[in-house]
Order: structure tokens, then C-alpha cells, then sequence
């Protein structure tokens, strides 16, 4: 399957980071991805990675998957959230891929991760769709609290054991990382089709897996379908 519309981008800004370092390793900075997901892909892929989460959990299975993965000495581990950031702005890329909906102030931790960007480096923010949880809870059934999504500003269902504290909108979104003084380059969505295909629906169909990564990407940048997408992925740059 090719890769999706986010690690396309993500590669895309790693390939300008390394020619801006003459072929030296981008540092990414990866704040609340403690378990991995993203920080040991970029580091099999020569990046030197640092890892801030407050799991000590998620950082052992970090640690496991980057012995695993034979990067232990790409990736370094620290206990924390956004708050511990050095701020010296010297990360490539920083990654904030399912931070902003769990963190207590979503502008304070987006303004560190902006601060830890380098001149001209990017931010890379994931977050879960407001809209998208309407749609899934509709059709699964459950009105009531897909009523109750769609009139909460913040997208969350109060007093309920809901994990988030928050979900976004591309526009609510867009204005959160504008205001952290970055410059919005791309607003995208992730997992606008794929999300919906039943897997049975791949297994059954030769070729089908590619088609759904096209259609996927294809889908990812237009609207209203990237309106829709289970998640929002927005890129900022920082200038200055």
C-alpha cells in the first residue's frame, strides 16, 4: 500500500531538511509520541529523533521498538510534556500528532512546539475531526451523542468517560496554529476513505488496497471530504 497523505508530506519536508543540513540527519522532535508510532519509522529512516511524553509506559514500548528496530541510537527518550521543552529551536520537524486533544491548554503547548521549531523548520500538528466523530457516531447509531459533538464547540462529550478533551475543525484548527505564529502551508485530511472500507472489502479485491491509498490521497486535500476526515493534519512553518 503507498504511503499515506501525512508520511508523504513528512517525507517531503525531511528530504528539504537533510539537503538544508548537507546530508546530515534531521532532528525531529516528536512531543506525546511516546510509544513510537512515528518517532522509529523516522529514525530507521536516518533521522535523529527525540521523544518528550509523560508515559513512562509509552516510553518503554518506544524503547523496545526502537531496540527492535536496531535505532536505539537515533531516538532519545524524555519523561515530560510540552511544558519540559527546551525551546532552543533547532528541531527540523516537530511532530504534535495526537497531542492537542489531550493536553490542558491546546494554544499554550501549540506555542512550544512552535518555539522548539527551527528557522524555517515545520510543525507537523495531527489532531482528531470534530465532524468526522458527528458522522461515525451517527451512523453507528448513536444520535444523541452525535447531536451532542455537533453543538459542543470543543467537540467533546461532557460528563462521559470521553478520552479527549477536544476535537477540531479545519478552520479552528488553522486559526490555533496561525495564532502560535506559524505560517499555515498545508491543511489535509487523514483518513478520509479509508477509514470506512471494511477490510473484508480489501481481502476480497485484487488491486483494491491501492486503489483505496489513491482515492485516499486524492480525497485527502479536497473539500468537503477533507472536511470530513477522521483526522485533520496541518503543516506550519516557521519563519523568523
Amino acid at each position: 500500500m503507498r504511503p499515506d497523505a501525512v508520511h508523504r508530506v513528512l517525507d517531503t519536508e525531511l528530504a528539504a531538511a537533510r539537503d538544508r543540513r548537507g546530508g546530515e540527519p534531521p532532528r525531529v522532535l516528536d512531543v506525546g509520541g511516546g510509544s513510537g508510532v512515528w518517532a522509529v519509522p523516522l529514525a530507521v529512516a536516518g533521522c535523529s529523533v527525540t521523544v518528550v511524553d509523560p508515559s513512562p509506559d509509552a516510553l518503554a514500548t518506544l524503547h523496545r521498538r526502537a531496540a527492535e528496530a536496531g535505532v536505539l541510537d537515533r531516538v532519545t527518550a524524555v519523561q515530560g510534556d510540552a511544558d519540559v521543552l527546551d525551546q532552543d529551536a533547532s528541531a527540523d520537524l516537530v511532530l504534535g500528532h495526537g497531542l492537542l486533544e489531550v493536553v490542558d491548554d491546546a494554544g499554550a503547548a501549540l506555542a512550544a512546539l512552535a518555539a522548539a521549531a527551527a528557522p524555517g523548520g515545520a510543525v507537523s500538528v495531527l489532531v482528531a475531526n470534530r465532524f468526522a466523530a458527528v458522522l461515525h457516531r451517527a451512523i453507528a447509531g448513536r444520535l444523541v451523542e452525535a447531536r451532542r459533538l455537533l453543538d459542543d464547540e470543543a467537540g467533546q462529550l461532557a460528563g462521559t468517560r470521553d478520552p479527549l478533551l477536544r476535537r477540531f475543525d479545519a478552520v479552528g484548527l488553522e486559526a490555533l496554529v496561525s495564532a502560535a505564529g506559524l505560517k499555515v502551508e498545508l491543511v489535509q485530511g487523514h483518513g478520509v476513505v479509508s477509514d470506512l472500507v471494511p477490510g473484508s472489502v480489501l481481502d476480497a479485491n485484487p488491486g483494491a488496497a491501492d486503489a483505496l491509498a489513491e482515492l485516499e490521497l486524492a480525497a485527502s486535500t479536497r473539500s468537503p471530504l477533507r472536511d470530513v476526515a477522521a483526522r485533520l493534519h496541518v503543516l506550519g512553518r516557521k519563519y523568523g
